[in-house]
């Protein structure tokens, strides 16, 4: 079958609706139903990461050089998850993904290995940081969520009391990073960024991805500003021969748009 401008290899449905696979010129492909690609992998490098959304999402190296405990709501095909662990050996994930299939999904057709440092949950992550953020109180030094619905940002990751645990579950010096979609003009991302504002002291950044509808919001817990963009400047030069990845671009972005918080996360 031919569709999403790819030949279909797999498809399956369960309660949340159907799971499409796609191939195309050496890029598979994941799909919920609709055009929008939820994850990608090239058959040729299975490491590196495709999608410019998912690149975006590594933006936190800006900030921190390390990574130990790392939470992530969403697994689609496992791209950030795979770039996590084969960059940082110490590093130790869970991942809580809502469908099941999607996880057996990721083993099989996206290279997902099974890992030691890597534990996967199945269960709704929003719910599962809200009931848990007590036990695992300043645990984490990174949190991803990228969950979505056929409509959005899904219900259960967007609340101001999510947000509320998500501060508690971080370090002192842990960063929330998210994936919104929908542009700045969009009511649901206007309500989720002042929720980030507020539980965050407006210590937030947001990093418009090039040629897409997606924005990275990167918000900062307890967050004393170290880094002059000088440094910073360097430092993105460093990772992009490190990663292969334009970073020095998302420090021109990050200070072109957050003209009223640059100053509280990075130093003049």
């Amino acid at each position: 079958m031919y569709k999403y401008e790819g030949h279909v290899i797999y498809e399956s449905y369960d309660e949340e609706g159907i799971i499409e696979i796609v191939e195309q010129k050496g890029i598979r492909s994941l799909h919920f139903g609709t055009q929008a690609q939820q994850s990608t992998i090239s058959l040729a490098e299975p490491d590196k990461l495709h999608l410019n959304y998912v690149k975006a999402m590594t933006s936190w190296l800006l900030f921190k050089d390390t990574l130990d405990n790392a939470l992530l709501v969403g697994l689609g095909g496992g791209s950030l998850t795979k770039h996590l662990l084969h960059h940082f050996s110490e590093c130790r994930l869970k991942v809580v993904e809502y469908r099941k299939g999607v996880v057996k999904i990721a083993r099989t057709y996206f290279s997902l290995p099974l890992d030691p440092r890597l534990k996967i949950v199945v269960d709704d992550g929003g719910e599962y940081i809200r009931q848990r953020y007590e036990k695992y109180r300043e645990h984490y030094s990174l949190i991803f969520i990228d969950a979505f619905d056929h409509e959005g940002v899904a219900p259960s990751v967007r609340s101001e009391a999510f947000f509320d645990a998500c501060k508690a579950s971080l370090k002192k010096d842990g960063i929330l990073v998210m994936n919104l979609w929908g542009g700045t003009s969009n009511p649901e991302f206007q309500q989720i960024s002042l929720w980030l504002g507020r539980v965050f002291n407006w210590q937030t950044l947001f990093l418009p991805v090039n040629d897409k509808s997606n924005i990275i919001a990167l918000a900062f817990n307890d967050y004393t500003p170290t880094h002059t963009l000088k440094d910073l400047r360097l430092k993105a030069i460093d990772l992009q021969e490190q990663y292969q990845i334009d970073f020095s671009v998302f420090l021109r972005d990050l200070k072109k748009h957050n003209a009223s918080t640059f100053n509280q996360v990075i130093k003049k």
